[in-house]
């Protein structure tokens, strides 16, 4: 596991040359490809690449890896993008708001915006009574919630993870 990065450092731009390059579309595609078996595509040897990785992860280039689900193979096939619009915008209210935003399982993502709406969540849930359990009973009765706009989504047309 990558060590913990400071949120300074997380933001700090840093330098891939094109074998950086290639190890992360690989590792991108693949987390579970081998260091032998990038070595062989990159044309590097196993120890090069080995640190490369690490330096990636401890740079916090990589962040983590992970294994995508499909939602419909678990009976969620409902996605619905949600903007909500706080009362109050102070320090206090956001960050309960986004504490309670992070404890919740519907909600796979969720991004402080500008504009008319100060947040956009992205929920995944069985079929539309769920999300209307869910915005009923939980999502409006936070404290603080102004206004809430849903979408639904009809089919997706990209999804990707792939950075570069």
């Amino acid at each position: 596991m990558a060590k913990a990065i400071k949120k300074e450092e997380s933001t700090i731009p840093v330098t891939l040359d094109e074998k950086d390059v290639a190890i992360l579309r690989l590792l991108q595609r693949n987390a579970r490809i081998t260091v032998k078996e990038i070595s062989d595509k990159v044309n590097l040897s196993t120890t090069p690449v080995y640190e490369r990785i690490k330096w990636m992860e401890e740079t916090g280039v990589i962040r983590q890896y992970a294994t995508l689900v499909d939602p419909a193979k678990l009976n969620k096939r409902l996605m619905v993008i949600v903007y909500v619009s706080l009362m109050q915008h102070n320090k206090t209210a956001g960050s309960r708001f986004v504490k309670t935003i992070r404890e919740m399982g519907e909600v796979l993502e969720c991004y402080s915006i500008s504009g008319q709406f100060d947040f956009m969540l992205k929920i995944v849930v069985e079929d539309m009574d769920a999300y209307y359990n869910f915005h009923v009973n939980r999502l409006s009765e936070m404290e603080n919630i102004g206004n809430v706009q849903s979408v639904f989504v009809m089919g997706a047309v990209k999804e990707t993870h792939v950075i570069i």
